[in-house]
């Protein structure tokens, strides 16, 4: 099982308002890969509520393999979300390992 970690932070110009839009929104973007490309075990975006988290948002992920993982990476609707989280994040921090 590989594991793959996510987070992100908004971009600061973005208003209060803005900023709740576009998490919901790569929350639904990023969600909805889970059933369109095989090998995805996990998916799921979580949005910080926390004071003590210095990122906006985090996205929790596992595949069967390192090829699935690849696979969703260069898959059609990971790239069109991808383009929509790059417009709205920066800081973007990942981190992927296989499971043991």
């Amino acid at each position: 099982m590989v594991n793959h970690i996510v987070l992100w932070n908004l971009n600061e110009e973005l208003t209060e308002s803005e900023r709740k839009e576009a998490a919901l929104e790569i929350k639904s973007r990023l969600e909805a890969i889970k059933d369109a490309v095989a090998g995805v075990v996990l998916l799921e975006l979580q949005i910080n509520e926390a004071d003590s988290s210095n990122r906006d948002i985090a996205l929790i992920s596992k595949f069967e393999s390192w090829e699935a993982l690849q696979n969703y990476q260069v898959s059609p609707e990971h790239v069109a979300a991808g383009k929509y989280v790059r417009s709205v994040t920066c800081n973007r921090s990942c981190f992927d390992y296989e499971e043991k």
